[in-house]
């Protein structure tokens, strides 16, 4: 058996739509497994998480910097962390 992972939709009557065809299979019976995500009260988000807009702009800025040469040498990247 061969698995895939594809997101999509339950709608109110319990039907499953997914969000983008499945390609390059023939057609055949699936066995579906159906995950849900938790549903988080707002008090038990970690308040240490970024936010997803702040983790994109922080790799554009990183993958800016990469393509222009500017580079941190790999003997000061360790500089002023604590490792234990």
């Amino acid at each position: 058996m061969k698995a895939i992972e594809v997101t999509g939709t339950l709608d109110e009557k319990g039907q499953l739509s997914l969000d983008q065809p499945i390609e390059n299979f023939a057609p055949s019976r699936v066995r579906v497994i159906v995950l849900f995500p938790e549903v988080i009260e707002e008090a038990e988000t970690d308040p240490d998480d970024t936010p997803i807009e702040e983790v994109k702009a922080s790799l554009r800025r990183a993958w800016q910097e990469a393509k222009s040469g500017q580079r941190i040498p790999l003997s000061q990247m360790w500089e002023g962390i604590d490792v234990e």
